[in-house]
């Protein structure tokens, strides 16, 4: 499978507070999830706190599943910055969440090993419906990739 053809994604390096809604509240999920794990405490419950704040608390069952498939670097809960295997694994999940599975296998396959890369597509999938139940979706980075840009007026 070639991951060559998916676009850069544009959250690599961006300002974490600049993030659409749903995409900073999964980045910080993670990033409590990761921290908490890094204390010795269990992860779940840490993720849960952040999820419920916006009634996706049923999405933290997915999320713990999905982290423990793709063990990425996740910056502490207030680096300013995106890391780039956050941008990664933000972007398997959009692209799992909005169906196109072929393409996030693709893009955990640049994350993780072919055995992890399968293992964290269930969980990816049960984590996009859940956030899509609770109302919140992420954006899909193939049609932002493609959207034609306007013409410059001048």
């Amino acid at each position: 499978m070639s991951t060559g053809g998916l676009p850069t994604w544009p959250w690599a390096g961006a300002v974490a507070d600049d993030l659409p809604p749903p995409e900073r509240l999964l980045l910080d999920a993670i990033r409590a999830w990761h921290a908490a794990a890094r204390m010795s405490t269990p992860p779940l419950p840490a993720s849960q706190f952040v999820l419920v704040t916006e009634e996706a608390g049923s999405a933290a069952m997915p999320l713990d599943a999905l982290l423990r498939w793709a063990p990425i670097s996740a910056g502490c809960p207030l680096c300013p910055r995106v890391l780039p295997q956050e941008a990664a694994l933000l972007l398997a999940s959009a692209l799992a969440q909005r169906g196109v599975r072929s393409e996030a296998l693709a893009a955990f396959l640049r994350l993780l090993p072919l055995q992890s890369a399968y293992g964290a597509m269930p969980a990816a999938i049960h984590l996009g419906c859940a956030l899509r139940r609770a109302g919140l979706l992420l954006r899909h980075p193939i049609r932002e990739a493609i959207r034609p840009r306007p013409a410059a007026r001048g």
